[in-house]
């Protein structure tokens, strides 16, 4: 492979990230080439609108109006896909990877939809795909599985992934204040969207977990296969209750692996996480993940995971590799082989059945306040073979109401689903019943 002597990169979108990448690499590109041994042109930009006033200044010369053309120019070497969305930034993917090229993006939902057709073009066309600023902000976790860890089978991954539903929950927990209130802030901020629901039902998280299963186990789970749940029902009752009960809440993504039986679960949803552990008092933007390797043992990584610098730190750090990998001819290992591999090979991998995912659990019922009211509950959770730890009522929430927080001994999804399902049969109960997993792990 010849070796260019200055290496270019090109951008197709240039938003929040993509001039946070653009800042960075101007600011500090002595220093990188330094690094690199390469010399760095910020070479082409496709944008949709050029007239439009930027945080940094780009060339017009350098401006276009078609990422297409971005990615399959021949003088552009690397191309950072940081459009978003799946329509446009797919095509852009695939045409740069059908020329051989390197792609570094940060779009977790075109990976999680199309990672398997990605890496199919990246080995057939001879081009390479990165996507460390995908997961986790500015924290290397990709880079942590595919490297760092590469002599580990995953046991379990889990983590906070999302810090716009971090951010909601730590202002519950420590102001008092309603997840609405709360939410309202988080979009003064900036932290949370206009259309909030892709973060808040949890949905972002599982793309982020889908990508992280497929680099610690070699195969893509669908959102639509994992249990997705969001945070959008949790009150000042269930903050209080917890901390009673020396938890936090936090919305998690799980991933988990049986070698024996060889079964994989990824899960997404509000947990009760005790106290002792790291992750609990993770707060804030903040992610944090906790990695459970058959030789490492746990290892935690916590930092920003969200933002214009954080996600620009990943995405150059990405352009460093690329560098790297253009300058010496050094392969890197396909995605997938290398997950393979992690996995101790990916033959037989099967979902988990629900009766194998286990848990304690926690509920929250609004219930008639009369006599024999417990008893009934607890009649259709013994008929699914779900047993209470702990019943604490609370005041009423009207003349006639009372709220009841009950905690459960070890099940299993199936049970609690059943026992839901029997629940709201109940005319004594008055509504849904709030159900929260309580994460006993180690760390």
């Amino acid at each position: 492979m010849s070796k260019p002597s200055v290496i270019n990169i090109g951008f197709c979108g240039l938003g929040t990230v993509g001039q946070g990448v653009w800042k960075h690499l101007s600011g500090n590109r002595a220093l990188l080439e330094a690094r690199l041994g390469s010399k760095l042109e910020l070479y082409r930009v496709a944008v949709r609108h050029p007239a439009k006033a930027r945080g940094v200044k780009i060339p017009a010369g350098k401006l276009t109006t078609d990422p297409l053309a971005v990615a399959t120019d021949p003088a552009v070497h690397i191309v950072c896909e940081l459009i978003g969305g799946t329509t446009l930034a797919r095509d852009v993917t695939l045409a740069a990877l059908a020329q051989g090229k390197i792609v570094v993006s940060a779009n977790k939902a075109l990976l999680c939809g199309f990672g398997a057709e990605i890496f199919a073009a990246a080995r057939k066309g001879g081009g390479h795909y990165f996507f460390e600023a995908s997961v986790a902000g500015g924290i290397p976790i990709i880079k942590a599985l595919r490297e760092g860890l590469i002599a580990n089978r995953f046991g379990r991954i889990y983590g906070i992934l999302n810090g716009t539903c971090n951010y909601i929950l730590t202002r519950m927990e420590r102001e008092g204040i309603s997840y609405a209130d709360a939410l309202a802030e988080a979009k003064r901020l900036g932290y949370a969207e206009a259309d909030e629901s892709l973060d808040v039902q949890g949905w972002d998280t599982a793309h982020k977990a889908a990508i992280l299963a497929f680099l610690a186990h070699g195969v893509w789970v669908k959102t639509d296969q994992m249990l997705v749940e969001g945070i959008t029902r949790i009150t000042q009752t269930d903050i209080v209750h917890a901390a009673q009960l020396g938890y936090g809440i936090k919305l998690l993504a799980v991933i988990t692996r049986n070698f024996e039986t060889n079964q994989l679960f990824v899960r997404v949803h509000p947990t009760l996480l005790p106290r002792r552990l790291v992750l609990a008092s993770v707060d804030g933007v903040f992610n944090g993940i906790a990695v459970t390797g058959d030789v490492a043992g746990t290892t935690l990584y916590i930092g920003c995971g969200a933002g214009q610098d954080a996600t620009a730190s990943a995405v150059i750090g990405d352009i460093a590799d690329a560098v790297t990998l253009l300058t010496s001819g050094k392969s890197v290992v396909v995605p997938d082989e290398a997950a393979a591999i992690h996995a101790g090979g990916r033959q037989g991998v099967q979902l988990a059945p629900l009766e194998s995912v286990g848990s304690r659990y926690y509920l929250r019922l609004e219930v008639r306040d009369q006599p024999g009211v417990l008893a009934q509950i607890a009649t259709v959770m013994a008929r699914n073979r779900v047993s209470i730890e702990s019943v604490i009522q609370r005041g009423n929430r009207g003349p006639e109401t009372a709220t009841l927080i009950l905690t459960t001994h070890q099940s299993n999804e199936q049970a609690i689903r059943a026992t839901l399902a029997g629940l709201a049969q109940l005319d004594s109960v008055l509504e849904a019943p709030l159900l929260l997993r309580i994460g006993d792990f180690d760390e």
